[in-house]
């Protein structure tokens, strides 16, 4: 039986347990969109204006084509534009291989993908190989430009490239493939980056991003990102001795200066896991996440000096697969990730919300219908939600 003071004990416990930062913490809202027109593999992006841009992929697995659309806030979406020029110049094979979408200078889109059963090869050294494509928004926003090979010489294109652009102008493409004279398989491969300082305009020959021995995972996508400021970041899966398939992110700390080498994660594998990777920034912060020992993990990237903070993953041991990660202007990360999906097979979207800290904000929420070959596309709003495409 509970007396005097023990009870006015409890009442304070009780009362802090309620006063507690996490004990009623409210997620925010997210949204869940379907892909405009069944597509798969969407790649949304929100620029400063609050404007929302996506790209998404229609047609056969082996050929098809690519949309954008976009959309101002409380407005819907307009008419899509084919990206491609090209029919069925796009590959949506393994869910690793399909376009990405990023929005630089003046909220213009630019795509770049691995092309598809339909797209022209490129040819290197009287050789036909896999193309690696790009194109962008026309000054009038109305279409898209006739896509360019970018692909001069490193060629063996397997896991699909990335794009990235930044608010002064400079636009990059970039891809994994074999390095030159390579005679050690996916230990020999290495990431390769075309570069612009014109919007896009132009491009200058690939270069070897970095000579450090990591390898690179062979049928893992990578994901190219240029931050505020132009500091350019290649996060990929190594494949050093060709089991060490860690994920490394290479960073330049100012534009134009060579790549730091980070390493985010340890993963002993013999086989590729077919994996994909993002990047995004919100309040200063760049943040990556990615797959590793079959859970999803992010991180923050400090940028002066360069360092990756204390990884992050959701609660559970279900296996995860191609996550992305918006944080909103309150400081708070989405994680979105897919569960069941693989080969030739759908699956769920599932998302979870951490506070600044780091710290789980309510359950795991899910919902099934991700269709084959796809993934998820998550985005911060300018109200302070979220949305995810699947």
């Amino acid at each position: 039986m509970l007396r005097g003071r023990n009870i006015r004990a409890c009442v304070w416990l009780a009362g802090a347990l309620l006063l507690a930062p996490w004990a009623g913490a409210v997620p925010p809202a997210v949204g869940l969109e379907r892909t405009p027109g069944g597509g798969i593999q969407p790649q949304a992006a929100v620029d400063e204006t609050g404007t929302l841009h996506l790209v998404y992929y229609q047609g056969k697995p082996e050929g098809g084509d690519v949309y954008y659309v976009r959309r101002s806030r409380g407005q819907p979406f307009g008419k899509p534009l084919r990206v491609n020029g090209r029919p069925g110049s796009a590959v949506a094979i393994g869910s690793v291989r399909g376009a990405h979408l990023a929005v630089g200078r003046g909220g213009r889109a630019h795509v770049a993908w691995m092309g598809g059963q339909g797209a022209a090869p490129a040819l290197v050294q009287g050789r036909r190989e896999t193309a690696m494509l790009y194109t962008r928004l026309d000054d009038q926003g109305a279409a898209f430009e006739p896509e360019r090979n970018l692909l001069t010489w490193a060629a063996g294109l397997d896991g699909g490239g990335s794009v990235a652009a930044d608010p002064r102008g400079g636009v990059y493409v970039a891809w994994h493939a074999s390095a030159p004279g390579n005679q050690a398989g996916e230990a020999g491969r290495a990431v390769f980056v075309a570069s612009s300082n014109d919007e896009g305009r132009t491009f200058a020959r690939e270069t070897q991003a970095s000579r450090q021995p990591t390898g690179v995972c062979g049928c893992c996508g990578m994901r190219a990102f240029a931050d505020s400021q132009g500091r350019l970041f290649l996060l990929y899966r190594a494949a050093s001795n060709e089991v060490e398939r860690g994920m490394s992110l290479l960073a330049a700390p100012a534009r134009g200066e060579p790549f730091q080498l980070l390493g985010l994660s340890q993963w002993r594998l013999s086989t590729c896991p077919m994996s994909s990777a993002t990047m995004t920034e919100a309040g200063g912060s760049v943040l990556a996440a990615w797959e590793s020992q079959d859970q999803v993990w992010f991180c923050t990237v400090a940028r002066n000096p360069l360092r990756v903070g204390a990884p992050v993953h959701p609660v559970g041991d279900a296996p995860r697969k191609h996550p992305s990660i918006a944080r909103n202007r309150a400081g708070e990360t989405l994680l979105a990730w897919t569960e069941g999906t693989g080969w030739e097979k759908g699956g769920a979207v599932v998302w979870q919300c951490f506070d600044q800290a780091g710290s789980p904000l309510g359950q795991a929420e899910r919902r099934d219908g991700v269709p084959v070959w796809s993934l998820a596309s998550a985005v911060a709003l300018p109200e302070g939600g979220f949305v995810i495409f699947y």
